[in-house]
């Protein structure tokens, strides 16, 4: 076992995407769902990626752990910790898989084995990767499945997925992450399925875990609410592309892409008047298959300008944010608005 809460003496970003483009092989022809994306997860931190439904979020989270389909065309960088990893042989990114790479995928119930308990799951990936005999991989995945605040573990671990709730099977996928205290986790939605008052205790749980350990955590949502509780920083992606990126609180607090200013103007408030209705992005999400030239956000933005017409490049707002915006910095913008 790695020891806890050390970064492996590595300096740098634990990830780092660079230019990274994912396209797929359809009926209508080659499809671009990810178009140049770049962004690093800092050593030890946790990273969100933010967009709505078809942005290219999971996409890019399943190019890192090199799980896409064939049909699959991946051009650009992928490095963990320094080391490009995108073009490793199949069997070689098989290795980092469970114990440099690990995800938490959206619903546990489809993606623990209904064959195997519990145990034998966590035990699975410390066997593999650890080379540990059956019974200290038994011992070792009780004792994980104990660290993720399951109780009485040992009988848990006996027990099959079907005969956990919900919150117990996303414990579980959390130990089998885990386990071999990988340099980089992927959390994708890793609490859609569950109510609001275990999803608080996942997260919280998922930001102990990372602090004990110093795994560095790639967050997926939708939800700003979380970002704003759990994010180091935040990159906000729209119809394949990154909008805006930077320390959390800095892009929270001063947004500088309109879309992100949609996303904030959106979100429910409790500390808002009775009856105020919420703000809504205008328009739908543009066809991947057939994108707009420039600005992918244009035909739903109310500051477009003739010069949205060109694609917009990601450029400094202020210390560690970027915007991918031809007007920003927005804030006269905001004000006159």
């Amino acid at each position: 076992m790695r020891p806890t809460g050390e970064h492996r003496g590595v300096s740098g970003p634990a990830l780092e995407l660079r230019d990274l483009s994912v396209s797929f092989a359809t009926e209508r022809g080659r499809l671009q769902v990810l178009d140049g994306i770049s962004f690093s997860v800092p050593g030890g931190r946790t990273l969100a990626l933010v967009g709505e439904s078809g942005c290219g979020k999971s996409v890019a989270s399943l190019a890192v752990m090199g799980l896409l389909p064939p049909s699959a065309t991946v051009e650009g960088a992928i490095r963990l910790e320094g080391r490009e990893i995108a073009e490793l042989p199949k069997e070689e990114r098989r290795k980092l898989r469970g114990a440099d790479l690990a995800m938490i995928f959206q619903e546990p119930m489809t993606s623990l084995n209904p064959a195997f308990t519990a145990g034998e799951q966590v035990a699975e990936a410390l066997r593999l990767h650890q080379g540990l005999d059956r019974a200290r991989a038994h011992e070792a995945a009780v004792a994980m499945l104990e660290s993720v605040r399951i109780p009485e573990a040992a009988r848990r671990a006996r027990q099959y997925p079907h005969q956990l709730s919900g919150g117990m099977r996303q414990r579980v996928m959390i130990a089998m992450a885990l386990a071999c205290r990988p340099r980089v986790l992927i959390a994708d939605e890793p609490t859609t399925a569950l109510d609001v008052t275990v999803q608080a205790q996942i997260l919280s749980l998922l930001d102990d875990l990372r602090a004990g350990t110093g795994t560095s955590v790639l967050l997926i949502t939708h939800d700003l609410g979380v970002v704003a509780d759990h994010a180091d920083e935040v990159v906000v992606m729209y119809a394949g592309r990154v909008a805006e990126s930077g320390p959390t609180a800095q892009v929270l607090a001063r947004p500088q892409h309109p879309y992100t200013v949609g996303l904030l103007g959106a979100a429910p408030r409790l500390d808002g008047p009775r009856g105020t209705r919420l703000a809504t992005v205008e328009g739908t999400v543009p066809d991947l298959a057939n994108p707009p030239e420039g600005c992918r956000f244009k035909t739903r933005c109310p500051f477009r300008i003739a010069i949205c017409d060109t694609r917009p490049p990601l450029h400094e707002v202020g210390p560690g944010h970027r915007s991918a915006c031809h007007r920003a910095p927005l804030d006269q913008i905001l004000e006159a608005a």
